[in-house]
């Protein structure tokens, strides 16, 4: 989108759901005269004009005499709608042709097709969401589980865009107090001594947390990668569909029966996981096994966590060590066939071969067969995904990297304000890291934003919205 040649308020139609067959499909219009250019392709055109804000006309969508669906037309008017602008929203019938025919109608008399993003961008330069809470939609339509989404619900409830204004509020009282100082100045024997340095230091203290969180909430946008890998008839598809609870990989006794990796997405107690199934780790002179057995090891090393299956009924040898001991990702060893041993002879790594697994996080046992142990596996997953990442919702949390960037370039100022202060610095020295502070902060809201920002914002956002 470019900023500098925008035109608010220009009237902007989109297809907003799924071009896909469906019991319903919506078409959203926004801009000035929006709802005067939908009413005259609209069956009861003084009803449409007439109707209030937040209410809902039946009516026809025609052409000339040709009728095209029997649809419900939502009114919005400007301010109280999602852009602050009047907008309308078709729900027609989820046929790919009747929206297409809808949409094109639109875009010949009057409309123009949207762009991506330019619904909530038109929300922004109209004072209906800040940058934290634009940036929170997309995550919301983004997120594969329901922990990522609550996540993000709290930033577009406001949590974000709260605790940055209440730190700002402690930047801002400690300035006063600095001008009023240099106003009326006394003698003070430093300059550290010229202010109250305890909203500074608290300001600090929020900033940081605000950066730590950064490590968790990224973990639930962007997840994990998991992958299982093992020898051939370890049991790794049969536990990546016990994983997935569907059977979506072939399972058979015979060897080599995985060639390919193949992967799904799956929770972990809420931390979207993309979990790899890969090909068995042995010699073999098939060349398509071969690849696969390549990918084994690529996929390996770009993992955060590896699962290597071992048969329970089989001891380990040379071939397994030789693998386990070139990557440093943490790997959990699982045992698996638990189901075909008797429990109080499970098997164990010796002191000596755990010593030669650099790596290695833990033992588990599981059997894919009967699903047992999985509740373990998954626990012992999320403890290592999460660990030394505060992962409770009890504060807000950073939703994107460019609002990590910024809180670092704010935490950075403010520390320097405070080593300027100790150092005997002028007062005007302080002021300037603490306006500088509060410009980065600006930017996470969208107060202080460049124009190349805010296009990199909204062009990763769908058409519709």
């Amino acid at each position: 989108m470019d900023n500098t040649s925008y035109t608010p308020e220009e009237p902007i139609a989109a297809i907003a759901t799924a071009l896909a067959p469906s019991a319903l499909g919506i078409i959203r219009m926004s801009g000035k005269n929006s709802i005067e250019l939908l009413s005259k392709l609209f069956s009861r055109p003084k009803a449409l004009l007439a109707a209030e804000g937040n209410s809902i006309v039946y009516g026809w969508i025609k052409d000339g005499d040709n009728r095209i669906d029997e649809v419900l037309v939502s009114v919005f008017k400007g301010p109280k709608s999602f852009t602050g602008e009047d907008m309308a929203e078709i729900s027609c019938h989820g046929g790919t042709a009747v929206i297409s025919t809808i949409f094109n109608l639109l875009l010949k008399n009057g409309f123009r097709q949207a762009e991506r993003g330019e619904y909530t961008f038109r929300a922004y330069i109209n004072g209906k969401a800040d940058l934290t809470k634009a940036e929170a939609i997309r995550e919301i339509i983004e997120s594969r589980t329901d922990s990522s989404r609550g996540r993000a619900a709290g930033r577009l409830a406001g949590s974000l865009y709260d605790e940055i204004s209440s730190i700002k509020k402690l930047i801002i009282d400690t300035l006063a107090a600095i001008e009023v100082e240099i106003e009326y100045p006394e003698d003070e024997e430093t300059i550290a001594d010229a202010f109250n340095r305890d909203g500074i230091v608290e300001a600090i203290s929020r900033l940081k947390s605000l950066n730590d969180s950064w490590k968790s909430e990224k973990l639930f946008q962007d997840g994990a990668r998991l992958v299982l890998c093992g020898k051939t008839n370890a049991g790794k598809s049969s536990l990546f569909n016990s994983m997935l609870k569907e059977d979506r990989a072939i399972v058979s006794d015979i060897e080599g029966t995985t060639r390919d990796w193949i992967e799904s997405w799956i929770s972990i107690d809420g931390i979207p996981a993309r979990l790899f199934d890969t090909a068995g780790l042995r010699s073999t002179d098939d060349y398509v096994e071969q690849v696969g057995v390549e990918r084994t090891h690529d996929l390996s090393e770009d993992a955060d966590v590896i699962l290597y299956l071992a048969d329970s009924t089989q001891k380990i040898n040379d071939e397994d060590l030789k693998f386990l001991k070139a990557f440093s990702t943490p790997v959990i060893f699982v045992w698996n066939k638990l189901d075909k041993i008797n429990q109080n002879e499970k098997p164990a790594l010796s002191e000596n071969t755990k010593k030669i697994i650099p790596s290695l996080t833990k033992e588990v046992y599981v059997s894919a067969k009967n699903s047992s142990g999985i509740d373990e596996l998954t626990a012992t997953l999320k403890n290592i995904l999460t660990a030394g990442k505060e992962t409770s919702r009890e504060h807000a949390g950073l939703g994107s990297s460019r609002q990590k960037i910024a809180v670092e370039q704010a935490l950075e100022c403010v520390e320097h304000a405070l080593v300027a202060a100790d150092d005997n610095y002028t007062l005007d020295a302080v002021v300037q890291d603490l306006e500088d502070s509060l410009d980065f902060l600006g930017e996470i809201t969208g107060e202080v934003t460049p124009d190349d920002v805010l296009g990199s914002i909204f062009s990763n956002f769908c058409v519709g919205k």
